[in-house]
């Protein structure tokens, strides 16, 4: 039973009110947990608006509220439809106001009462009630005599179990000779859940009202029977526990004479029971134990117990059972991907089968992705919006420059200043099981003597392998199957073959132009108006103005340059709101050069006329795609190939092969027979300081060639990409979107690609393709009618 309610106003003496003088419509007090009775006193704290409006209400206007129940206690603004429809009529005797804002009333039952409808939801609740008379109490003969004694007698049975003095409560019960009251007093003291005390309430019949009491009462004694019963082995167990208290206490005693420290011993006996709490696996555990008993042993201010300590707090404070909850709701996480980033349909489509098969079965392994693409796509911040879209913690590691093996697996606790590695620095970090780790640039992994980072990830990585990853300082086997780890990286070639088939990979390409001003618009304005102090509206910059930027002011495959560039004018603005002028701004053409300087790339750079010897060819970098000049020209000399501008091994391969693809057709050119033999062949990439490589060069040679040959220049309006072969056959080439961008913001009108590359241009925006005439061609024989002119004279 909980605490009896006595109440020592002069209330309790008074009689019972009669129903015909109370109200029919008053206001309603809706709570949680509680259901009050006739004749009880009890303190209630209003904190919700529209019970302080019912409170306010009610002491305007005689002091009575209608006290009702809710049916589900986590209802935060309850209905109608929430409430149970019997309740008490309670006078508010006392009302308090806390300083929080909330009520501290104290109210007393008053009469049962019906509520027959809502006169109003708002601003409180405001009822029209029917009042339940309180029968007249009748001599019940020997069965309701037999009823009052059983209760009474359980109700002490009840007091004494718990400890409880019961004589003022069994002198109070005595006075009561009445069953419906009896019931009603019993009722209020006893532990019931909020459906019980509901049904007891709802009893008209005060005999029957006792009986449902009774058989609460007897529910409670055979609780309060069998708590003492587990208190009493309790009691048992815990003599051992006083013994084993005891003499730890003399040892303690024995140890300070001799001079140790005592706490010390507190110091294991805690950690003692954090290891107890902490969930270990089995195996982690008995390792725990060994250290903690080698702990024990040794001198408090030796060395060896300092990293022996040591060990056993990163034992504590790795995670081992606990998890964040995923959210399952697919449509909810998509809504959040589709608010963080735009476009990228690939990745989010990833992340939303991912979370499917999740929720078919909670127990798959976390994937291995690898986001793949030019600097400033958003590949970091893609990760951060897949762990808030999963509802997991996010933690981002940096490797690029990482050369020593231990920087993963940890260092061996042999060694002075030992730690463990960042992987399970990570978990530590994120405090769960299950969280989101980036590996950011892991194709700037080095390699020396210190190990190969790359190779030591290689069971971080493997969803087969890392359900017991052994970091070096532990020595036990950690479970990282339920870690989603993304990598991200700029190319793929330096990324060893085994690291890189453990991971999924997804490629991110560079935006389009009409992405990025989506982008701009939606994101980045919005956030460097933020970061500069001024408000969403104050800086206007229209989708004409956005696309001069991009055009005249960046040239990258990413955002980041263009961020700089909007900052750069919010910061202007911001600064003429600091001198008083008022917003909102809005960004001319006109006033560009003004902001940002002169622009920095003018499609007026491209050349009208191309000399001859030159061509224009495309090439795809790790920053996106990039127009070369590729130049040839014929020196006197003895048939050599010059080949200058810091070309690779497999580009050098490309303009051998061109050469012979021209000497091939020296006949159909018209050249005599040892022109070859009279000529240097000089071909010149412009950039030299850049190292360039790759097969996709070669169809752009051999129409450099050609062109020096023929002496006819190559259409400045075109640039064209592909591996050339020995047949003069055009083999397909990759990172065909970013040359495709690369050719539109060079101001290319015409772009030639291989025909087996036909399928790439299905991901590539069809607004993309209005704006370039794309022809695909078999052999190098077919680019030529097209882009070769007239010969000079």
């Amino acid at each position: 039973m909980s605490e009896i309610h006595i109440p020592e106003t002069p209330e309790t003496e008074k009689k019972d009110t009669p129903e015909n003088e109370l109200p029919t419509t008053m206001p309603l007090l809706a709570v949680r947990d509680v259901v009050v009775f006739n004749f009880m006193i009890l303190p209630l704290f209003v904190g919700r608006e529209k019970s302080v409006l019912a409170v306010d209400a009610a002491l305007s206007a005689g002091r009575y509220i209608l006290i009702c129940t809710q049916k589900d206690e986590d209802t935060d603004e309850p209905g109608p439809d929430d409430l149970y429809t019997v309740g008490t009529v309670a006078m508010i005797m006392r009302m308090l106001k806390m300083p929080d804002g909330r009520l501290k009333v104290l109210v007393q039952g008053v009469s049962r009462a019906r509520i027959k409808r809502f006169l109003q939801t708002d601003p409180y609740d405001l009822v029209e009630i029917e009042p339940w008379e309180e029968p007249a109490a009748l001599d019940g003969g020997p069965e309701q005599e037999a009823l009052l004694r059983t209760v009474r007698e359980q109700t002490e049975r009840i007091l004494q179990l718990r400890g409880i003095d019961a004589t003022e409560m069994l002198q109070l019960l005595h006075n009561v000779p009445d069953p419906g009251r009896l019931a009603d007093l019993v009722a209020a003291n006893l532990r019931m859940k909020t459906a019980n005390a509901q049904r007891i309430l709802e009893c008209q019949d005060p005999l029957e009202r006792l009986r449902l009491v009774n058989q609460e009462l007897t529910r409670e004694v055979e609780v309060a029977t069998l708590q003492a019963k587990i208190q009493s082995m309790a009691k048992e167990g815990m003599d051992k526990a006083q013994r084993d208290y005891f003499l730890r206490e003399q040892l303690k005693a024995i140890r300070k004479e001799l001079g140790d420290s005592g706490g010390e011993n507190d110091e294991i006996e805690e950690l003692r029971q954090a290891l107890a709490k902490a969930g270990l696996p089995k195996k982690v555990k008995k390792e725990a134990d060994k250290q903690l008993s080698r702990l024990e042993n040794m001198h408090p201010d030796s060395s060896e117990a300092t990293i022996v300590r040591t060990y056993l707090d990163w034992i504590l404070d790795l995670p081992w059972k606990k998890a964040s909850k995923d959210r399952i709701d697919i449509a909810e996480a998509a809504a959040i991907l589709d608010e963080d980033h735009y476009d990228l349909h690939k990745v989010k489509e990833r992340i939303l089968e991912y979370l499917a098969v999740r929720k078919l079965n909670p127990h798959m392994k976390g994937p291995i992705l690898c986001f793949v693409g030019p600097p400033g796509v958003g590949k970091t911040s893609l990760g951060r919006s897949i762990a808030r879209a999963l509802g997991r913690k996010f933690v981002r590691m940096s490797l690029g420059g990482m050369r020593d093996e231990a920087e993963i697996r940890g260092h061996r606790r042999t060694y002075i200043g030992a730690m463990p590695g960042r992987i399970l620095q990570a978990m530590k970090d994120a405090g769960t099981i299950n969280p989101v780790i980036m590996l950011d640039e892991i194709d700037k992994l080095g390699t020396d003597f210190r190990g190969d980072p790359s190779s030591a990830l290689l069971e971080v990585l493997d969803p087969e392998q890392n359900n017991a990853f052994t970091d070096h300082y532990l020595g036990v086997p950690y479970d990282l199957s339920k870690v989603m780890f993304i990598c991200t990286a700029n190319m793929l070639d330096t990324i060893p073959s085994a690291l890189l088939d453990r991971m999924e990979v997804i490629r991110i390409p560079g935006y389009t132009e009409q992405e990025k001003v989506a982008i701009a618009q939606r994101y980045i304005l919005e956030r460097q108006l933020k970061e500069n102090g001024l408000q969403k509206g104050d800086v206007l910059i229209p989708d004409p103005v956005m696309i001069r930027i991009i055009r005249e002011y960046t040239r990258e495959a990413g955002l980041r340059n263009l961020e700089r560039e909007i900052g750069a004018v919010c910061r202007k603005y911001a600064r003429k709101v600091a001198e008083g002028q008022t917003p909102p701004f809005r960004v001319t053409v006109a006033r560009l050069p003004k902001l940002l300087g002169q622009p920095k790339f003018l499609e007026e750079e491209r050349e009208a006329n191309l000399p001859v010897g030159v061509a224009l060819g495309l090439a795809w970098t790790p920053y996106g795609g990039e127009v070369l000049h590729i130049e040839c020209t014929l020196l006197p000399g003895k048939g050599k190939l010059i080949l200058t501008g810091k070309l690779g091994d497999v580009m050098k391969e490309s303009a051998q092969a061109a050469l012979s693809v021209a000497r091939a057709r020296a006949k159909d050119l018209g050249l005599a027979d040892d022109f070859f033999e009279t000529h240097d062949v000089h071909i010149h990439v412009p950039a030299g300081a850049t190292p360039k490589d790759g097969p996709s060069a070669g169809v752009t040679m051999v129409t450099a060639l050609f062109s020096a040959l023929t002496g006819r220049p190559v259409a400045a309006d075109a640039a064209m990409t592909g591996e050339i072969t020995l047949r003069g056959r055009v083999l397909p080439v990759g990172g065909i979107k970013e040359k495709i961008l690369a050719a539109m913001s060079h101001g290319v009108r015409r772009v030639f690609l291989p025909q087996r590359n036909a399928h790439d241009l299905e991901e590539i925006p069809k607004e993309l393709l209005r704006r370039v005439e794309v022809t695909l061609v078999n052999t190098i024989d077919e680019i030529w009618p097209h882009v070769l002119g007239e010969a000079q004279k």
